[in-house]
Order: C-alpha cells, then sequence, then structure tokens
C-alpha cells in the first residue's frame, strides 16, 4: 500500500495494489475507486482531502 498527499491540490491517493486499473467508478463527486479486472479495488482517490476530513490520516494507537 502506498498513500501520497497532494498539498497544492488537497488531493489524497491511496494505492492498494500494483495491478492494472481497467475500471473506475465516482462515489460522489470528490470520491473515486479504481478497480482490476479481477474486481479488487486497486485505488482510492479523494479530492479536497482535509476538507472532507480524510487528511491527515489517523494512525490507530492499537497498531
Amino acid at each position: 500500500m502506498r498513500v501520497s498527499y497532494d498539498e497544492a491540490d488537497d488531493i489524497l491517493v491511496i494505492r492498494l495494489s500494483n495491478k492494472e486499473i481497467t475500471r473506475e467508478t465516482s462515489q460522489d463527486w470528490n470520491t473515486h475507486i479504481s478497480y482490476a479486472g479481477d474486481g479488487t479495488v486497486v485505488e482510492v482517490v479523494v479530492l479536497d482531502a482535509s476538507k472532507q476530513g480524510a487528511w491527515p490520516l489517523l494512525r490507530s494507537e492499537a497498531a
């Protein structure tokens, strides 16, 4: 898993695997999910991430 954040544009990208993206869907105007051919989630993109409360990511204290 790789997480990147673009502060200038307030975009959070969470890459879950290195599989090729074959399909993308929008959950709403600011959340986009990309899928591999086998149906697994490859990437999640959140626009206006800090405004939506998705950034910064909080780490679990139990981890």
